[in-house]
């Protein structure tokens, strides 16, 4: 079966590939064995754990690896200080060295606490990215952004950690809930509304097809792992242009912190779908972008099923204090000032840093009137 493939130049021989397609998941242990590892140790959430465990593990045995499980809970709350904990101490005992591989199979959640634990583990071990979610196959596994939250907020601690091989098996999406699959897709939509107007149209007239599992879900997939390997490429420690990948992230992080990153009422999809229409709303508002295409963003991120307004968040957001309370923890604030990622149009986001607070609090309390 034929796979697509991405590759991210970096320099220094942590160069990679992303592979997508069908069927990956069964390609893990060939893939490990080509890196020359003797051992592997699977991180991967109790759900995923279920789907996916056995069948990575009987692939990476088949090629001669030595390999066990770690299975934390599913959810945002594993990625804490307890959860980084547990899975380097299975890690430990697990015996894997240097010279062998962290596997991430999960999501965004997994692939980020796993990724931390490669990082640090024996002061650096290589791991690979196995991710079965569309939000992680699009974002979260490229790029080597690793990390757990703080009761402060969300990915404080972590470290630049890039993996040595993506695997972003496509067919595992089919077992994804319709709500992590909308979820996912709002940062799929994120790629075309940043720099790229012509994907974002291609989105509006596909998005179907993602869902569904045609075609167009490999080349979605193929086309979000490009444009951030270029970004990655270009900024790798998200000192510049990489920040234009949080559109709609300062809203989004800080509804999730509100939420306690309960994912019962928000999963972060969800945050980012909301902050993606915000963005647009109140760049409408200063005037950068026009109300037209603020609402096109809303009223196409609303079609695909997600959440666009502060009052679909469920036991509400709080007040515009609180909001502005959370963001300013944000890992994008600089002296204290907000940074905003906002948009002249789709596809025409930019950096805007030192928006005033009386600016974000009188539009945020309009947003929550309604």
């Amino acid at each position: 079966m034929s796979h697509l493939s991405v590759h991210v130049p970096l320099d220094g021989g942590r160069a990679y590939d992303i592979l997508i397609g069908r069927g990956l998941v069964d390609a893990v242990g060939a893939q490990a064995a080509a890196l020359g590892a003797k051992a592997a140790g699977i991180v991967t959430d109790e759900t995923v754990a279920g789907l996916y465990g056995a069948r990575v593990r009987a692939s990476l045995e088949r090629a001669g690896l030595r390999c066990g499980i770690i299975a934390v809970p599913p959810g945002e709350a594993s990625k804490s200080y307890a959860g980084y904990a547990s899975v380097c101490d299975g890690l430990l005992a697990l015996k894997i060295e240097r010279g062998d591989l962290v596997v991430a199979l999960g999501g965004g959640v997994v692939g980020d606490l796993a990724g931390f634990a490669a990082a640090t583990l024996r002061r650096g071990v290589r791991f690979l990215q196995v991710p079965t979610t569309l939000l992680a196959q699009v974002d979260s596994s490229v790029g080597g952004k690793t990390g757990i939250n703080s009761p402060h907020g969300k990915n404080l601690i972590g470290a630049f950690h890039q993996p040595r091989l993506v695997l972003a098996d496509t067919a595992t999406l089919d077992t994804l809930v319709e709500r992590e699959m909308r979820a996912g897709y709002a940062e799929v939509a994120k790629y075309g509304l940043i720099n790229d107007p012509g994907f974002f149209d291609w989105c509006e007239a596909h998005w179907r097809g993602i869902f569904s599992g045609g075609p167009e879900r490999d080349e979605a997939v193929a086309i979000c792992c490009r444009a951030k390997a270029g970004v990655v490429v270009r900024d790798e420690r998200e000192d510049g242009e990489r920040a234009l990948l949080n559109l709609g992230h300062t809203f989004g992080h800080a509804l999730e912190r509100l939420t306690q990153y309960d994912s019962a009422r928000l999963v972060h999809g969800e945050g980012v779908a909301i902050g993606l229409a915000l963005a647009f709303r109140f760049s409408a508002r200063l005037g950068l972008c026009s109300g037209q295409e603020a609402g096109r963003v809303a009223n196409h991120l609303a079609m695909a099923g997600l959440p666009t307004r502060l009052q679909d968040v469920p036991g509400g957001s709080g007040d515009a204090e609180a909001m502005l309370d959370a963001m300013a923890q944000d890992k994008k604030v600089r002296d204290g000032a907000l940074t905003f990622i906002l948009a002249r149009g789709i596809g025409q986001s930019f950096i805007a840093p030192g928006i005033g607070r009386d600016d974000v609090r009188a539009f945020l309390q309009d947003e929550l009137r309604g």
